[in-house]
């Protein structure tokens, strides 16, 4: 089990991110606009730069939705190598067994 204040974090985390992803994309696409003045490029830059550093998708990190553990993530089921074979072994996850051999 991961301690509970890096979940809480990464909590956190998630929901700045939901709150500016709009604002973020919204500057972003003036940032990168070719055809905008140099002027209004930049202020938009430093608008951006102003939102908080959490609030950035990059700074998410994958987490066990069971436990909270960063390591060893299947993005598809979103939990840990541990807590699928737990889930298998004890029969939560239709189809999968223990191999043996």
């Amino acid at each position: 089990m991961a301690k509970k204040s890096m979940i809480a974090r990464e909590v956190k985390r998630q929901k700045l991110v939901d709150k500016y992803a709009t604002k973020r994309a919204e500057l972003k696409g003036i940032a990168r606009d070719q055809s905008r003045p140099m002027e209004e490029r930049f202020k938009a830059q430093l608008k951006l730069a102003k939102l908080p550093r959490n609030s950035s998708a990059t700074r998410l990190h994958n987490r066990c939705q069971l436990t909270g553990r960063p390591h060893a993530y299947y993005r598809k089921l979103k939990v840990s190598r541990i807590a699928l074979r737990e889930l298998g072994s004890s029969g939560h996850i239709p189809g999968m067994v223990k191999s043996s051999w």
